[in-house]
């Protein structure tokens, strides 16, 4: 209902949009955000682009600048072929976890979706991308658009100075590694001060030509004479030197590569820091999209009940809206999963009725906060301390697993058939509840690859272990290629064996010095 008492002009009547109007709403939107559900959010900056710009920003993973790659063109003419014949839509914004942060939104939308995109993106997401811990500590939000403008022209400089095809191999290889090249659980190990001196010479090599021996002589093994006293270390001793095992495999390499040049280094650490930047994205997909679907949907809400827009433009976003948050049922035809925009918003929705109308089963659930009168306040702590398997973990309801209608199938190869093991009761709620969570973390969800060993002093070996986990084994063919792509990287024998994660047994091993594949 419109409250007769802020009811005001609307701020359009009609789908035309021009800069001034998008300012002018923008400001109305701000004072919601900001003073209403007291958002926090970095200065915005709207660019306004065209459908083959959009289908650009996809290609190069949203990013305003980007070093050229064939992969990007591949992507670029694949969507632009689909966007052409119909078979697939284009967003309606991009945003950038930037300082200032960036929304590009699409010159085809209407003034209403205009409204829209900007309540979502540059304060829903605007928000989240300033306050959540992942972002906060993993990502430098005020140096994004300097460090890729100098991995653009440092890619730029490497392709005229050593050709195409030279850094189109590191390339390749750095981003058949990208999964594998980030920091999961904690921070990388501060450089020493050889280390740091390795790294400017390194970025001086490519300059100054200096050779690729010389680097690994004075960085890696010392002196000859130092090398050859020290003779063979043990495997416990090299471990505590290379800060083995390491998790980060493009980490690994670009530290202690006995093969790449300076310049080398330089792309796969641009690979790896890039792999990082977009790693919390990753880890946060319901949160993100959960928390600016609800922003969007409170601000035009707002806008309406205040008497800012019309009906028309209400009606015009409220009809994106449900089709943002559909998710179809799983016998049909178009069920993909769980839509992550449908889940996040039910669960923003679910909190503010805990902490305004909570049942006795929610005060039993959640009496940290069912009934706190402050739902704005728990909703941004939500916001800012979890990712989505603990967010999930921590505010899943009963009464949302209900209304969700979710249950837990059980694929076990000693049974015929799939089992339904868990459903929407009193019985099944904390296990639906943490399978569920568990189906969002990359944990569970990506091959957990180790360094372990690499005899530097002697035969230079890179040994890596897969812990495997539910007998899920890698693809065949894309591991073969990948070792392939190590190698390349490492110049010397890679070796890959995979360990069950709880009995400890052999289940393969892999070597790049044979084709095929020796069972162990």
């Amino acid at each position: 209902m419109i409250d007769s008492t802020t009811h005001a002009r609307p701020l359009f009547d009609g789908p035309d949009w021009s800069f001034d109007l998008m300012s002018t709403v923008h400001d109305a939107i701000q004072e919601i955000a900001l003073n209403d559900l007291g958002l926090n959010i970095y200065p915005n900056q709207i660019e306004i682009i065209s459908a083959e710009q959009m289908l650009d920003a996809y290609s190069c993973v949203g990013m305003p600048l980007m070093y050229q790659h064939w992969s990007f063109g591949k992507h670029f003419v694949r969507d632009e072929t689909y966007y052409r014949k119909g078979m697939m839509g284009l967003a309606y914004e991009i945003v950038i976890n930037s300082n200032p942060c960036i929304s590009y939104n699409m010159e085809e939308n209407t003034m209403a979706m205009q409204t829209l995109v900007m309540a979502h993106a540059a304060f829903g997401h605007n928000h989240f991308f300033k306050n959540n811990y992942l972002f906060r500590d993993w990502t430098d939000a005020s140096g994004i658009h300097d460090y890729l403008a100098f991995a653009k022209n440092f890619i730029a400089d490497c392709e005229e100075r050593h050709g195409l095809d030279a850094v189109e191999q590191v390339l390749d290889a750095a981003h058949a590694l990208r999964d594998q090249g980030v920091f999961r659980y904690g921070r990388p190990p501060k450089p020493t001060a050889q280390e740091q001196a390795a790294m400017l010479q390194q970025r001086e090599g490519a300059k100054s030509g200096r050779s690729v021996l010389d680097l690994w002589t004075d960085t890696i093994l010392g002196s000859p004479e130092q090398a050859q006293s020290e003779g063979e270390a043990a495997l416990s001793s090299r471990q505590g030197e290379l800060s083995l095992p390491q998790e980060n495999l493009l980490y690994f390499l670009e530290k202690h590569s006995p093969n790449l040049a300076p310049w080398q280094r330089e792309i796969v650490r641009i690979v790896r820091y890039l792999a990082q930047y977009m790693y919390p994205q990753k880890q946060t997909k319901v949160m993100n999209e959960g928390c600016a679907t609800f922003t969007h949907y409170y601000i035009i809400n707002r806008l309406y009940e205040k008497g800012l827009i019309t009906q028309g433009a209400f009606m015009e976003m409220m009809h994106s809206h449900t089709n943002v948050i559909m998710q179809p049922e799983f016998d049909d035809p178009r069920f993909n999963g769980l839509n992550p925009y449908a889940i996040g918003f039910a669960m923003m929705q679910d909190i503010r009725r805990i902490c305004e109308n909570p049942t006795v089963e929610d005060r039993e659930w959640f009496p940290e906060f069912a009934g706190d009168p402050d739902w704005k306040s728990v909703m941004r702590n939500a916001w800012a301390n979890y990712r989505d398997e603990s967010f999930i973990l921590q505010f899943l309801s009963p009464h949302l697993i209900r209304q969700l209608k979710l249950f837990v199938i059980t694929d076990d190869e000693k049974q015929a058939n799939l089992v339904v093991s868990q459903i929407h009761n009193k019985r099944g709620y904390r296990e639906v509840r943490q399978i569920l969570a568990r189906s969002y973390d990359l944990a569970f969800l990506e091959p957990d690859i180790q360094v372990v060993d690499a005899d530097l002093k002697g035969d230079r070996e890179l040994q890596l272990v897969h812990r495997v986990q539910n007998g899920i084994d890698l693809v065949d063919e894309d591991r073969t290629e990948v070792l392939k792509h190590i190698k390349r990287l490492w110049g010397y024998e890679v070796k890959l064996t995979g360990i069950d994660r709880d009995s400890g047994e052999t289940l393969y091993s892999r070597t790049t010095r044979v084709a095929a594949a020796d069972a162990a």
